[in-house]
């Protein structure tokens, strides 16, 4: 931590010297993460490091630890900051001309510095001091092209969002720290329901959940393309770890926590791929993606907790064990499609989808990557979204053969997790679809090129990660075992033996994909070598008769989409402008829709007017007499001894 900060600093300090900056912050971040994967990988496997200070603050002591929940939730942490950090050093050189880039440098390893310290504190006062500097750091981060008002209201957007859910930690906190802050002195008592609610609010704000997901399609599009893969990655999946930690003070859980969670995990993950779809931005159709798969996580945890519920360890397991391994995953496959996204963007200046097309031929190893991406997050096998989704899958389909209770819950992570993965891989082969194939539909589209090699290198990267994590899925399993039982309190040694009864299963799964891929690959060879020697060419396909068809003709992304939207088009609303050609020679005509997200237009921004209108009404306080002023500290001054010395006494 201390190498990230001081080299933000120096990055700071020499930020009109790109090349120089760049090395100093990228090259920072890189050795500051790779130096704490160390311990982060020896934490995981039980080999807890622990360190405890006095200090003058009251509440307790300076006290951080890293045991296998911190460390599962560091590794992807510090590997995604890193290959992020790499990606960046030749994608920030773009904006150097324009900028100082000392400033993006210092708040990235302030980023990453204050995700990794959140992980492994034990006080709440530590704890919320590197809450908030993570939300203050990705908060300029976000507004790093501030010239742009749309940067500009994302930034205020996510920075009154990630306070109102401060908020709730602060009341969440001060139940649980009667006597100390510090988490091992923590004791629920009887506010355990209560104190969960406020960590949901608290942690889903952060993690965005429906509905408090609003600050997170404007934050993630507005960011720098490697800012966006963290932030969705991993930043996001803080919530998640404080959540679960929060779990592991609250004693054991009622049923209605469990389906609190399951509730949460439907509405975000289904509404989440609806908004996906309905998107034009590529980045805002990832943004809406994050909050799908935090919803697919919300679904596991709900499971794991309504497994302890009901004294079913299987479902308690492969709940948590799904929704855990899915944090990793989705860090992985989100962060290469944002970095993909990045790619394309800074090669045709745009993210709007129908402008595009045609870039797998110009940019081939952004599209494979990008391919391997929307496969690992629609689920498919090989890849590491399959995974985990399968693990809540057997999870259900065994609590179908359980109690009324039981059944209706595996019945609805069925039908829940069926239907977001047919809309993801629906949204995804639409993004790709109209992104990468076909042909340019815009002169920059035409121009584009690949990305430099040090973009290519972390894309590859994580797909590789993506498709290992896919074929050893197994493998992975065992390492989940120390945390699953952290989180759940179900002994390890049976933790173990449920997961590698399970990895049988995986193993098959795997074999069969990596068939697959071998099968692929040789008919492949066998039709370079069957064409070797001979004259090929080629043709356009049957034009029905036109000599050269427009590319206006191609589906564009609205269209490919439209049956779907239609159907759900009661949660969508889209809006529709539209100039119809009238006349024997018609001018120009446009179509154009848009979908704005309910929450924020018929929830949040309601509910501020409001406050705005209420606000105002104050504005007589505000008189200018000074003595009037210290007069009101003065009252609130007695008020508040009188309070302390009735409550005392």
């Amino acid at each position: 931590m201390a190498l990230l900060v001081v080299s933000g600093l120096a990055a700071l300090l020499t930020g009109r010297a790109a090349r120089i900056c760049t090395l100093l912050g990228a090259g920072g971040a890189v050795a500051g993460c790779a130096l704490a994967l160390f311990p982060a990988v020896k934490g995981l496997f039980g080999a807890a490091v622990a360190v405890r200070y006095p200090w003058a603050l009251p509440g307790g002591s300076f006290s951080a630890e890293i045991d296998p929940l911190s460390a599962f939730f560091l590794i992807p942490i510090l590997g995604l900051s890193l290959v992020s950090a790499v990606y960046g050093g030749k994608y920030m050189l773009s904006y150097s001309e324009k900028k100082s880039l000392g400033g993006s440098w210092l708040f990235y390893n302030l980023l990453v510095a204050g995700m990794a310290l959140v992980v492994v504190a034990r006080n709440a006062v530590l704890f919320l001091v590197a809450w908030e500097v993570m939300a203050l750091a990705s908060f300029f981060l976000v507004t790093f092209e501030n010239e742009k008002p749309e940067a500009r209201e994302a930034g205020w957007i996510y920075l009154v969002a990630t306070h109102i859910g401060t908020a709730f930690l602060l009341v969440f906190f001060l139940i649980l720290g009667r006597g100390s802050l510090d988490f091992d002195q923590f004791n629920a008592g009887m506010n355990s329901g209560a104190l969960f609610l406020l960590a949901v609010v608290g942690f889903g704000t952060k993690a965005g959940f429906m509905p408090f997901h609003v600050w997170l399609p404007e934050a993630h599009p507005a960011a720098p393309s490697h800012v966006s893969a963290v932030m969705s990655g991993v930043m996001i999946k803080t919530g998640i770890y404080g959540l679960l930690r929060a779990l592991t003070f609250l004693g054991p859980p009622p049923a209605w926590w469990g389906w609190v969670l399951v509730v949460i995990g439907l509405s975000s993950g289904v509404l989440g791929v609806l908004f996906a779809l309905a998107q034009h931005d590529l980045k805002r159709l990832l943004a809406y993606h994050s909050v799908e798969n935090i919803g697919i996580i919300a679904l596991g945890l709900g499971a794991g907790l309504l497994g302890i519920s009901y004294h079913s360890p299987v479902l308690a397991i492969l709940g948590f064990g799904g929704g855990l391994l899915h944090v990793v995953n989705h860090a992985l496959f989100k962060g290469l499609l944002f970095l993909g996204a990045g790619a394309v963007a800074q090669a045709t200046h745009t993210r709007e989808i129908d402008r595009l097309g045609g870039l797998l031929k110009r940019m081939p190893w952004t599209g494979v990557t990008f391919l391997a991406g929307a496969a690992a997050i629609s689920g498919l096998p090989p890849f590491n979204g399959f995974i985990s989704e399968f693990l809540i899958y057997l999870g259900a389909f065994g609590a179908i053969q359980g109690r009324p209770a039981e059944s209706i819950l595996g019945i609805t992570l069925i039908g829940g997790l069926a239907l977001i993965g047919g809309l993801a891989a629906a949204c995804f082969t639409k993004a790709f679809g109209v992104v990468f194939l076909g042909e340019p539909r815009t002169p920059e589209a035409s121009k584009a090129q690949e990305a430099s090699w040090w973009m290519i290198l972390p894309m590859v990267i994580l797909a590789a990660a993506c498709l290992g994590i896919g074929l050893l899925g197994g493998v992975v399993l065992s390492v989940l075992s120390p945390v699953i039982s952290q989180v759940s309190g179900i002994p390890a040694a049976v933790t173990a033996g449920h997961l590698a009864s399970t990895s049988v299963v995986l193993q098959l799964a795997a074999g069969g994909a990596g068939c697959l891929i071998v099968l692929i690959l040789a008919l492949a060879w066998m039709r370079k070598a069957l064409l070797r020697g001979r004259e090929t060419g080629s043709a356009v396909t049957w034009d029905c008769g036109y000599v050269k068809p427009s590319v206006t003709m191609q589906y564009t992304a609205s269209s490919f989409a439209q049956p779907l939207i239609r159907l759900f088009g009661f949660f969508l609303r889209m809006k529709k402008r539209a100039a119809i050609p009238t006349g024997i020679f018609p001018p120009k005509t446009s179509f154009e829709t848009h979908t704005d997200d309910p929450a924020r237009q018929e929830m949040y921004r309601p509910l501020f007017l409001w406050v705005d209108r209420a606000a105002n009404r104050l504005k007589v306080i505000q008189h200018g007499r000074l003595n009037l002023y210290l007069l009101n500290v003065v009252l609130t001054l007695i008020a508040l001894l009188l309070w302390e010395f009735l409550w005392a006494s």
